[in-house]
């Protein structure tokens, strides 16, 4: 495994994305604990476009249009329902000090179809791990799983990160409540756009 694999990685893991912006949403509303929830489920959302890029599926997204607009607009719908979510439901950022407990299993499942149904993940693996992968390699197939789980496992470091830095903004944000108010507007605006941006792209 190659320093370039593990910096490049490193550098697309690290970039603001639905990912990122939902890990830090729950960490600001939800705390350390839930952040966590977060990042796993972001990370384990990761498995079937990593599978399938391994075994080929992902060739098929690219050639056939039909099913690559279907889960391209089935990825648009989620963003938007995340966005208006976050506006409406008062318990998805609830910072308030005696907020109920948050249910983990949602917050996990969440982050797991927010990574399902972006079809340009699967095509991203498809291009990237590749080219760390020897062409005479021995056996191609256990390299390409070797880095995914390398890809996956600094995928969930990084976003614990975000949330634990998000949870600890918390009490600032607690003592002011306006504060929350525009960054729940700012995660829903975000999301917003990133669904719009898949929408029209190619």
């Amino acid at each position: 495994m190659s320093l370039e694999f593990l910096l490049t990685s490193l550098v697309v893991v690290l970039l603001p994305g639905t990912g990122v912006i939902y890990t830090l949403a729950i960490g600001l509303g939800r705390g350390f604990r839930a952040s966590v929830a977060a990042a796993v489920g972001c990370t384990v959302g990761i498995v079937p476009a990593a599978v399938a890029s391994i075994i080929g599926l992902a060739a098929l997204l690219h050639t056939s249009a039909l099913a690559f607009q279907v889960i391209k607009y089935l990825g648009v719908a989620y963003l938007f329902y995340m966005a208006w979510k976050l506006l409406r439901d008062k318990s998805v950022m609830d910072v308030s000090e005696n907020a109920e407990p948050a249910s983990y299993t949602r917050i996990a499942i969440s982050g797991v179809l927010l990574n399902i149904l972006n079809p340009k993940l699967s095509l991203f693996f498809l291009a990237f791990l590749p080219q760390f992968i020897a062409h005479d390699a021995p056996n191609a197939t256990a390299a390409l799983m070797g880095l995914a789980a390398v890809f996956m496992a600094m995928t969930f470091v990084v976003f614990v990160g975000y949330g634990a830095f998000a949870s600890f903004a918390r009490d600032y944000v607690i003592r002011r409540p306006s504060v929350m108010t525009w960054i729940k507007r700012s995660f829903a605006g975000t999301f917003g756009l990133l669904g719009a941006k898949l929408a029209v792209s190619n």
